[in-house]
């Protein structure tokens, strides 16, 4: 038994879902979708989320759970902070194939192993639209010497830097409206909830406020999908880089997150590298056939 799966084996990662509920799964279930929205919650420690459910205050992903799932991501052995996070989940890979160990230690993720680049491998560049509009500025970003250096010269639009929420939002809002006729995968991230957590710590008013604010335009966004007439071909994944320490400010041993999805066939928990096989495997690709092979799996098969 290898490392990985000697710690996946330990930490119980092949378990059971929060939330799922298959009378309202939706008929995307069973075919390829023509939009995935990957929407990133940055800094969303897995207990506030699930504190915030509870009570309430995050109607947008309790939908998604009750035609899906809400699914506990841990991470394992990596680091939880920003480049890795993200690194892993955009890519399927360890930080030995990504070289991105952490915010201090990291390189440009190499050529063609993002799921941006996969896609447009898999379908030309002319059969499918992929774009990024990302919150935050060099934590996340495609400046020179950054993990997405190669990757935003590889895809359609990367845009770095946005701003807040009520700035993300409404711009993926509008990219939305521009492809509406076209075959979309879109990474969209929020950072509000992270800016909070650093500035007010994640027991603050600040830090639940920005769940919130995160949930409101997760609404927003698949609300245009609706309106667009589209949603019953696109799945959609909220998901998060790290979560915060308990009560702190920062986010040095923050292991514990979350999948919320409307897809319906996702049946276990995982961790951060099982995110873009998932959805590479919904849009059909052959996972054997890439290379190097990918270190997460599938949430939509048991371990």
């Amino acid at each position: 038994m290898n490392r990985r799966d000697f710690l996946r084996k330990c930490a119980g990662v092949a378990g059971g879902f929060l939330i799922s509920n298959p009378a309202f799964r939706i008929d995307i279930g069973a075919k390829q979708p023509r939009i995935v929205l990957l929407i990133g919650w940055d800094g969303a420690q897995r207990n506030h989320v699930y504190e915030c459910l509870a009570r309430g205050e995050l109607p947008t992903l309790k939908k998604l759970g009750s035609e899906g799932a809400i699914v506990d991501i841990d991470i394992i052995g990596g680091k939880t902070d920003t480049k890795a996070g993200w690194a892993e989940i955009l890519t399927g890979y360890e930080p030995e194939v990504t070289g991105v160990y952490s915010n201090s230690n990291y390189q440009p993720i190499p050529v063609g192993l993002t799921v941006f680049e996969r896609l447009e491998e898999h379908f030309g560049p002319d059969k499918i639209v992929t774009l990024a509009v990302i919150g935050k500025g060099a934590n996340v970003g495609g400046g020179p010497g950054l993990p997405y250096y190669y990757t935003k010269d590889n895809m359609d639009l990367f845009e770095n830097s946005v701003g807040p929420d009520d700035v993300v939002g409404p711009r993926a809002i509008e990219l939305l409206e521009q492809y509406k006729d076209q075959q979309i995968f879109f990474f969209i991230h929020f950072r509000d909830v992270d800016s909070n957590g650093h500035k007010y710590g994640e027991n603050s008013k600040e830090y639940n406020d920005a769940l919130i604010s995160n949930d409101f335009w997760t609404g927003r966004i698949i609300a245009k999908v609706k309106e667009l007439g589209r949603y019953e071909e696109t799945l959609v994944y909220v998901t998060a880089d790290h979560g915060f320490n308990e009560g702190g400010t920062g986010h040095s041993n923050a292991p514990y997150v979350f999948l919320g999805t409307n897809d319906p066939k996702v049946i276990r928990k995982g961790e951060r590298a099982d995110i873009t096989p998932t959805i590479l495997e919904r849009y059909g690709l052959d996972l054997s056939k890439l290379e190097p092979p990918l270190d997460g799996r599938p949430l939509t098969k048991p371990l």
